[in-house]
């Protein structure tokens, strides 16, 4: 194998495709990042979860493949001078040459290197830009406990041009819904995808202008599988088993109240009275006609009050949140105007950004359930 690229595309590409890389491999091979040199460089890294492959332009001399330590290769990639790269192999090495420093790597054996999952069928395209802004709003709500795998995922849910994505931890649950062009007019499809994995190959893929989403049905090609491409990177993930909540249900169909607050000011005053909160202790927000009173700690602790600007439609409620929850939903909303709808102070509140025209539903709902007040 001998080929020579660019540096700067080599950098990119290996720290791409060594974010799949496991931290403690089950078998030394899926430490390793598969090399393949013909008409494109392609990289390769599997840990029998969530496969990552990328394709690049270089010239190549000698076509062939090689199979290295990806953790060193990604390491050394990010530290090369800038010049152009060539790689050879020479027996069980692999020689990196960039300007006067020179590289040599240990190779395993290719031939133990487990085979990537097949994609799955192409099921459409998204902006790439608004689906990577869409799993950041949904996946802040889900779940980290292992012990709990369907609560770690995010339920994407197909049904002709709408994608809604969803997920909960039980305290919170995220739902954002966005329109992509489906390759048949009536598919439908719904999938857990770990959350992780979504967010990150989301974030990974803005590159491209769009991101191709494949999803196998029962008994076809990648049965239990989803597979995300663009801009010559394509990644697959196994799916969750589980039955997701039936979160709908837990959407209010009405509300006793409605609060508007600046977005910005309202998470600067949570930030500065959450200070004097105690460990899971909440912020509790008083809202009447002009205003919201923030509140923190109690009377045998450090105290902070602070008061914002608010308007409200209905009776005056005193609810309380944690902070860490609220804080997190006010960033995900993405509008300057932060709408409080209200049911009851015990009852779930949901939180949403203003809509573009009145009457609009939001296409991103924060749902956070408060904490009791007690006295």
């Amino acid at each position: 194998m001998k080929f020579r690229i660019d540096r700067d595309a080599l950098a990119d590409a290996v720290a791409w495709t060594a974010r799949t890389l496991p931290v403690r491999p089950p078998v030394p091979v899926l430490a390793g990042m598969h090399i393949e040199a013909g008409d494109r460089l392609k990289l390769s890294a599997f840990d029998y979860e969530v496969s990552a492959q990328v394709s690049t332009d270089i010239e190549t001399e000698e076509p062939g493949t090689g199979l290295v330590s990806g953790r060193l290769l990604a390491e050394i990639c990010r530290s090369l001078p800038p010049h152009p790269v060539e790689v050879t192999t020479d027996g069980a090495k692999v020689m990196l040459r960039c300007g006067s420093a020179k590289f040599t790597l240990l190779t395993m054996p290719v031939e133990d290197y487990p085979t990537l999952p097949e994609m799955p069928p192409a099921a459409g395209a998204v902006g790439s830009d608004e689906f990577a802004a869409a799993v950041a709003q949904v996946a802040i709500a889900a779940g980290r406990d292992d012990t709990i795998p369907m609560l770690t995922g995010v339920r994407v849910e197909i049904e002709g041009e709408t994608v809604t994505l969803a997920s909960t931890d039980r305290y919170r649950l995220a739902v954002r819904e966005l329109h992509w062009k489906p390759e048949r007019p009536d598919f439908s499809a719904v999938a857990l995808v770990p959350a992780k994995t979504l967010a990150d190959t989301a974030k990974s893929l803005t590159s491209g202008a769009e991101v191709s989403i494949a999803l196998g049905g029962q008994g076809s090609a990648g049965e239990g599988m989803i597979g995300f491409a663009g801009g010559g990177r394509r990644t697959t993930s196994r799916l969750l088993d589980g039955d997701f909540v039936k979160y709908r249900s837990l959407l209010p169909s009405e509300y006793a109240g409605l609060a508007e607050v600046h977005t910005g000011q309202f998470i600067e005053a949570v930030k500065r009275v959450s200070l004097v909160a105690e460990r899971n202790t909440p912020v509790r927000l008083s809202f009447s006609q002009g205003q919201v009173v923030l509140e923190a700690g109690t009377g045998d602790e450090a105290q902070a009050v602070e008061a914002l600007e608010a308007t409200l439609e209905g009776e005056d409620i005193d609810i309380a949140f944690n902070p860490g929850f609220l804080l997190d939903g006010l960033a995900a909303i993405g509008s300057d105007t932060a709408r409080l709808s209200f049911t009851t102070p015990t009852k779930p509140a949901v939180l949403t950004g203003k809509p573009p025209q009145d009457g609009e539903n939001p296409n991103y709902r924060y749902l956070i359930m408060p904490v009791r007040l007690t006295g």
